[in-house]
């Protein structure tokens, strides 16, 4: 599938970060749920890519993709597991190339016009703007999409409940992502109920 046509179908993408393989299937229902069924599993624990895993076999209503892609050697990691995207906090040529070779849609990280016109020359239209806030936010997003009107972004980092529907609102935004959906504190008390009400909210 399209990378683009996979962030229509999220516009709030959950990013997790999953430290107990028990937690995994339950709040990927639970997000689910609430009408979020695209979910981006960071690579920031030793359990993500085995809940990448239990999530592709045990909600298949679910497209559970992989985050926090830093390395080359993780997008063979990530397709053997069931992950049906990735997506990684920047970009460098050895990435794109790795990401080509296992035919898996790819969103690199950007956070200027140089490295978004970079991106753009490498064959990438569509772009993770990270971190979101810090970079310039709603506002930096704007200005890019006078000079660079064919590229659309995933804004992430910083977003909450209080500010992602402004980012929704922009032409060059496909969706956004973000915590706020599956707090930590209510992961951790398997409070699944409360995130299937965050995450209809969002929806």
């Amino acid at each position: 599938m399209i990378l683009r046509d996979i962030l229509r179908q999220a516009r709030v993408l959950p990013v997790l970060e999953i430290n107990n393989l028990d937690e995994a299937v339950p709040l990927a229902r639970a997000l689910a749920a609430g009408g979020l069924t695209v979910l981006e599993v960071t690579l920031r624990t030793d359990v993500a890519v085995e809940a990448i895993r239990w999530i592709a076999a045990e909600v298949p209503e679910v497209m559970v993709g992989a985050g926090t892609i830093t390395r080359p050697s993780d997008f063979q990691r990530i397709r053997r597991a069931g992950a049906r995207f990735a997506v990684s906090p920047g970009f460098t040529r050895e990435l794109a190339e790795a990401a080509q070779s296992v035919e898996i849609p790819f969103l690199p990280g950007v956070m200027t016009p140089t490295e978004a016109m970079t991106a753009s020359e490498q064959g990438f239209d569509t772009l993770k703007l990270f971190p979101a806030e810090p970079a310039g936010g709603v506002g930096l997003l704007k200005a890019i999409n006078g000079p660079l009107p064919e590229l659309a972004f995933c804004p992430t980092g910083g977003l909450r409940a209080s500010n992602f529907r402004d980012y929704l609102a922009l032409p060059n935004v496909l969706c956004v992502g973000g915590s706020w959906v599956a707090p930590a504190a209510e992961v951790a008390a398997a409070n699944w109920t409360r995130i299937t009400e965050l995450a209809r909210d969002a929806s």
